[in-house]
């Protein structure tokens, strides 16, 4: 049969997909154990399928092309956790294959060949391939509807009814392939949830249901070793804490190396998408990091940050409950007693630092111990002393400094490199809202603050913006020297310029010792030049530099 698979076809499979996965959930939930035991893969999944699903049902009357280019943007945008995000590229796949054919094309080898690339796009999503997963499930499945299709009578029924079986046979074997499966006596949850959507695709065309077997935790298609309950199964302490989810609006030929720099930092790297927007899926410890891999190379957005050992516990309802953390403390590092005093009265703790009295790995160290805290962040604002901070972190998490007892300190370094970053971080901490999420704010917003500075030289030297000798004035822009003056306001408008040059809401000024006027010639010439951007100066005392600059 030719002539392309219907439109009314592809809204029938999203329907009946989408109830199967609702009933199937709870069950799928309970199998999961890998990568990490959290018990959400059948939701996941779920939530990706609607999603999509919600996405071509809001186009009624469309053509296919835009119906199904719809259903595969819903699908990305809607994925959630590891099984989510392989799961949208995989249907995306399919539908652009499915939207690619012409009246010449049989339907039979337009499945096979969706199901192929579905497959391909599966294992290249994945930073780290591992068999015994849904990947092994959908590989059988479309190495079987290869097979199927050379008989030259195949329907596309028959493709998927072949496809489907395969898929249930290779989900039986999962637990021979990956040993965290064996152990827990139970087959891949995301394996469990590519049959089911088979399934759904095999009742679409043929009308009948695979004859299911009883199982404890329900009616399926297929036998199922014995399951642990949800939650039963112990978090590895060896793997990564934290799940990391953004959609992410880049050039498409950043990814590669978005891939490799998430694989340093974690595991379970699943990065999807295309024309610009991606979905991003890690899992790893420090969550700051990877919010940045991302903010390098462009724009993060709809972040979700899980704690893994919290959602166990949640997903158990015999898990014993514990107490809310004792408090979030934020470590600021100040280079001048004005910039002390913001930090102090916005909350924070203050360590004194500045260039020549940056402080060390004790100091900060003795700041974390002395907050007595659950959670901390800490804003080093100075590029030399992000790693003294990093030091510190990893030795008081070690230690336990500060955690109370039955708790785990948690602490994240947001790399402020730059005074004002670290103002505009702490100006959006909410100590209210959930570590993770807090973090992620103070993470972004201190990310998108552009930022310079106007010092005096005290030597020759050759700078990025050519020689300079004592007394010259520099105007910095993210530690780069990009002017040289004579006079300090001409310096100063100078660095304002380039970093308004793209736009900008909010102009911070924050003067020095020196600063002989210049945030006033500075606020002039905004008001000027800018009249919609608002200005405002701090006196900071900071030395050396007789005023910090920033733009949001």
């Amino acid at each position: 049969m030719a002539g392309g698979i219907e439109l009314d076809t592809v809204l029938r499979f999203v329907d009946i997909a989408v109830d199967a996965l609702a009933e199937a959930r709870e069950e799928i939930d309970a199998l999961n154990v890998y990568p990490v035991p959290d018990g959400d893969t059948g939701t996941n999944m779920y939530l990706t399928i609607a999603a999509a699903r919600d996405a071509i049902r809001e186009l009624p009357g469309s053509p296919k092309r835009a119906a199904l280019a719809a259903f595969s943007r819903g699908a990305l945008l809607g994925a959630r956790g590891n099984s989510g995000v392989i799961l949208s590229e995989m249907m995306g796949a399919i539908a652009r294959r499915i939207a690619a054919a012409t009246d010449d094309d049989r339907n039979a080898e337009v499945m096979a060949e969706a199901l192929r690339r579905a497959t391909e796009a599966s294992y290249a999503a994945v930073g780290e391939p591992v068999e015994g997963t849904m990947l092994t499930v959908a590989r059988a499945a479309s190495d079987a509807a290869a097979e199927a299709v050379k008989d030259p009578a195949a329907r596309t029924a028959d493709v998927l009814r072949t496809a489907a079986a395969a898929a249930r046979e290779a989900l039986g074997h999962t637990p021979e392939q990956l040993p965290v499966l064996a152990e827990a006596g139970v087959v891949d949850a995301g394996g469990r949830g590519i049959c089911v959507i088979l399934d759904a695709a095999e009742t679409v065309l043929t009308g009948r249901r695979p004859v299911p077997v009883t199982h404890p935790l329900g009616q399926h298609a297929i036998p199922v070793p014995q399951l642990a309950p949800a939650g039963a199964g112990d978090l590895s302490t060896e793997g990564p804490s934290y799940e990391v989810m953004y959609l992410l609006d880049t050039d498409d030929g950043q990814i590669p190396h978005l891939r490799s720099r998430l694989g340093e930092l974690g595991d379970s790297v699943v990065v999807v998408g295309g024309d610009r927007l991606w979905n991003v899926h890690v899992h790893v410890d420090d969550v700051g990091a990877a919010i940045e891999a991302g903010l390098e190379i462009g724009r993060p957005h709809r972040i979700r940050v899980t704690h893994f050992a919290e959602q166990v516990a949640a997903s158990s309802a015999d898990a014993p409950r514990t107490p809310a953390p004792a408090g979030r403390s934020v470590i600021a590092v100040s280079a001048g007693p004005g910039l002390h005093a913001l930090f102090e009265e916005a909350g924070a703790i203050v360590v004194d630092g500045g260039p020549g009295r940056r402080p060390s790995t004790g100091q900060l160290l003795a700041a974390i111990e002395g907050s007595g805290a659950q959670e901390i962040v800490i804003l080093p604002n100075d590029p030399d002393s992000v790693r003294a901070a990093r030091v510190a972190a990893s030795t008081a998490e070690s230690d336990g400094a500060g955690a109370g007892a039955g708790h785990a300190l948690r602490i994240s370094v947001i790399p402020t490199e730059a005074q004002v970053q670290g103002l505009a971080a702490i100006a959006v901490h909410e100590p209210g809202r959930a570590f993770d999420q807090d973090v992620t704010e103070m993470t972004a917003t201190a990310r998108h603050v552009k930022h310079g500075a106007v010092t005096v030289a005290v030597k020759e030297a050759m700078t990025s913006a050519g020689p300079c000798a004592p007394g010259d004035v520099l105007g910095v822009i993210a530690g780069d020297f990009v002017v040289i003056g004579d006079d300090l306001g001409e310096v100063a408008i100078a660095v304002l310029e380039r970093l308004l040059a793209a736009g900008g809401e909010l102009v911070t000024l924050v003067q020095g010792e020196e600063a002989d006027g210049i945030a006033e010639r500075a606020v002039s010439w905004v008001e000027e030049h800018h009249p919609h951007v608002d200005a405002v100066v701090y006196d900071g005392g900071q030395e050396r530099y007789p005023l910090l600059i920033s733009v949001e």
